[in-house]
């Protein structure tokens, strides 16, 4: 499974990165056959407090799921999406 971490206008810090490959490694105990995890980061509107966000799009066999979300911090942007993709992988799971 590879995972790509791309930080738009910005570097992501190595602790960052870190934290991004251990929850998507996470991911392939809930979907069998993961080949490719693209997490996306960005600053939106950078007066605002909610203002990181985090998309994720997972490439699997015969699905592609995605989830976008916003936080105050990279790291809970990761854990929602994370949480978010985990339920779509169980409903894909139901409908094999």
């Amino acid at each position: 499974m590879e995972v790509l971490i791309q930080a738009i206008k910005f570097d992501a810090t190595e602790k960052l990165q870190e934290f991004i490959q251990k929850k998507m490694n996470k991911l392939e105990r809930f979907y069998d056959g993961i080949t490719n995890i693209e997490v996306t980061l960005k600053v939106v509107k950078p007066e605002t407090a909610a203002n990181k966000e985090a998309a994720v799009k997972v490439t699997a066999p015969h699905v592609e799921l995605f989830a976008s979300k916003i936080a105050d911090s990279f790291e809970e942007a990761i854990d929602l999406c994370a949480e978010a993709l985990q339920r779509q992988m169980e409903k894909a799971k139901e409908k094999k």
